[in-house]
Formats: structure tokens, C-alpha cells, sequence
């Protein structure tokens, strides 16, 4: 089985009353996983951080400058059909930043409310864990795809 990659993925947050009232996500344009609803975020460069990455991949597909990132979950995902897709993502919350959310090449932003997430035409697994770290919850998962990025097994783990 092929090594695990780091990526990242940045959610932008907004919050009322210490509660999640909002959630930027974009459309993805081109590429791995186009036609759905994520967050923003990629492969890392030679050298370079996790963090530091995230930063970079925030600027270059929705336009804005993130301030301080809040580690929410470290998603493991095997796909033993195409093991050079297997990575461990670094999720992040993001409730400052500078600049508006703007389309790019690669991505389209919009904001959703908590209870108006698209699931449907998000990847499978994002109504496992997404919602509980909107709840707060530190979440470690692994998940295992098949053709058709249909879910083989998962487990998860929140603190």
C-alpha cells in the first residue's frame, strides 16, 4: 500500500453564542473530487508544513488570508483501488481571516447554515464526522473507499 500524503482542509466559520451559525464551502471545479461540496485545501508542497500549507491553499483557491487555525479532526482515507490517492488530511476551522471568499479556478465558495449542509453532493463521509466537530468534538477517523467512492469500512474516534 502506497504511503499515506499530508494534505489539508480549511473550513471558514462563523459563530453566535459560542455555536457554529455558518460554514464556508466550496464547489470544487476541477479535478479530484470535482462536482462537490468541501473545504479548501490540498497537498502539501516539498518542505513545507501542514500549516503552512493550509495558509497557502486558503489564499490560492477562495482569495483570503486565514488567521489563527483551530485543529478539528485528522482523517485517514485508503483507497485500496488507487492507493496513491491514500493521505491523512489535517482538518481546520478558521474563524478569522482577511479578504471575502471569492471563486476561483478551482473552487466556487458559498455559506451554508449548519442545518443546510449538502451532504448529497458532499464526499460520503463528511456526514460522519462533519457534524460533530460543528459540535465541538475533536474527531480522529479512518475511512476505506471503493470504486465509486462508495465507503467500505470507517471508525472514528472523538474526544
Amino acid at each position: 500500500m502506497a504511503r499515506l500524503q499530508d494534505t489539508t482542509l480549511v473550513f471558514l466559520i462563523k459563530r453566535s453564542g459560542g455555536a457554529v451559525v455558518e460554514i464556508s464551502l466550496a464547489m470544487k471545479k476541477r479535478s479530484f473530487g470535482m462536482g462537490r461540496w468541501n473545504g479548501v485545501g490540498g497537498k502539501l508542497l516539498e518542505g513545507e508544513s501542514v500549516e503552512s500549507a493550509a495558509r497557502r491553499e486558503t489564499k490560492e483557491e477562495i482569495g483570503v488570508q486565514v488567521g489563527r487555525l483551530h485543529k478539528v479532526a485528522e482523517l485517514t482515507f485508503f483507497f485500496p483501488h488507487k492507493p496513491e490517492w491514500n493521505q491523512l488530511v489535517h482538518v481546520y476551522f478558521c474563524e478569522e481571516w482577511k479578504g471575502e471568499p471569492t471563486e476561483s479556478e478551482e473552487m466556487r465558495p458559498e455559506w451554508f447554515t449548519p442545518s443546510h449542509i449538502p451532504f448529497d453532493t458532499m464526499w460520503p463521509d463528511d456526514i460522519f464526522w462533519l457534524p460533530q466537530v460543528l459540535e465541538g468534538k475533536f474527531v480522529t477517523a479512518q475511512f476505506t473507499f471503493g470504486e465509486g467512492d462508495v465507503i467500505v469500512s470507517q471508525n472514528s474516534i472523538t474526544n
